[in-house]
């Protein structure tokens, strides 16, 4: 009996000892520092957010569109689509605090993607690609654009002694201005038919590309300048192919400009069609009037691909 009862005592020391071993334990556990992740769900302007954090008690979030919330997990829906930089502070019981953001693409249309949305103060920039698409070409101004030259290779204006068409830049601001680098030249890609029967030819800087109607001359952008863009419309255009001298191209995406402006090519049509874009690349009809006889109809098409300038 006695044994028995040292036996027991024993036990319930080892017993007391371990728990109170393992409370010590658990007293002294070290905390986690304080870490923020942002996970969020994209559907059109809707974005669903969630707050992956740890020992965050209070959590801010700047949405990128000067709104805001103090929700863990918000739902925050955009008045426009474009590009957004979302901030998420996390703040722990000490008042120490975290921060993270994510950029996030919101309802990304064509317009957006031309202007680089709400959020590009500085407007987005685009210029003539040297290195052409398989879809680039010299086409007849007819209903299906019929091949004369093409696909046209890299770099094919540079090779025709007018590399500097592709240094010409032009920006579209999501508000709708618009501007156009001539560079160091001051002059802009054009017809050549087109600066003879306008201006006797007296501003033509470079004729190296007359065999194909083409040459560089003076222009001055337009201050002040805008742009209109409309995604889907019937689309008349001056062109000896047409009936009447009128061809109407059908539910095309165009660009047009006040003023003087263009874009990428000088003629006397200067309202193209957008091709297709996306982030980084855009491909125009831009329509060109090539025989003296027949101006101001169209007779020729450039399609030509642009690309952003980083």
């Amino acid at each position: 009996m006695k044994h028995k009862r040292l036996l027991f005592g024993l036990i319930f020391i080892a017993i007391t000892t371990f728990m109170l071993s393992s409370c010590k334990k658990e007293e002294t556990r070290p905390t986690f520092p304080l870490s923020v992740q942002i996970f969020q769900s994209v559907v059109d302007k809707q974005v669903a957010f969630t707050a992956l954090t740890h020992s965050a008690v209070t959590w801010t979030w700047d949405f990128g569109d000067g709104k805001s919330s103090n929700e863990q997990n918000p739902v925050h829906i955009y008045e426009n689509g474009g590009y957004y930089k979302v901030t998420l502070t996390g703040t722990d019981a000490s008042g120490k605090t975290a921060s993270t953001d994510v950029n996030i693409a919101v309802a990304l249309t064509p317009y957006v993607l031309l202007t680089g949305g709400p959020t590009n103060t500085k407007g987005k920039t685009w210029k003539l690609s040297g290195s052409h698409s398989g879809k680039d070409l010299f086409a007849n101004a007819d209903a299906n654009f019929s091949v004369v030259v093409g696909p046209l290779p890299s770099g094919v204006f540079g090779s025709l002694g007018m590399v500097e068409v592709y240094d010409d830049t032009y920006t579209f601001h999501f508000g709708g201005s618009y501007s156009h680098d001539t560079k160091a030249d001051g002059a802009a890609f054009g017809g050549l038919v087109n600066q003879y029967l306008t201006t006797g030819g007296a501003g033509v800087v470079n004729s190296k590309g007359k065999d194909y109607g083409l040459c560089t001359a003076k222009y001055t952008p337009q201050a002040g300048a805008t742009f209109t863009y409309v995604e889907k419309e019937d689309f008349k255009v001056a062109s000896v192919y047409g009936p009447g001298g009128v061809l109407t191209y059908n539910n095309v995406s165009t660009l047009d400009f006040s003023g003087t402006e263009f874009i990428g090519f000088w003629d006397h049509q200067r309202k193209v069609i957008v091709q297709e874009i996306t982030d980084n690349s855009m491909r125009l009809v831009m329509f060109m009037s090539a025989s003296p006889d027949y101006f101001p109809l169209n007779t020729h098409a450039l399609i030509l691909t642009f690309e952003v300038v980083k």
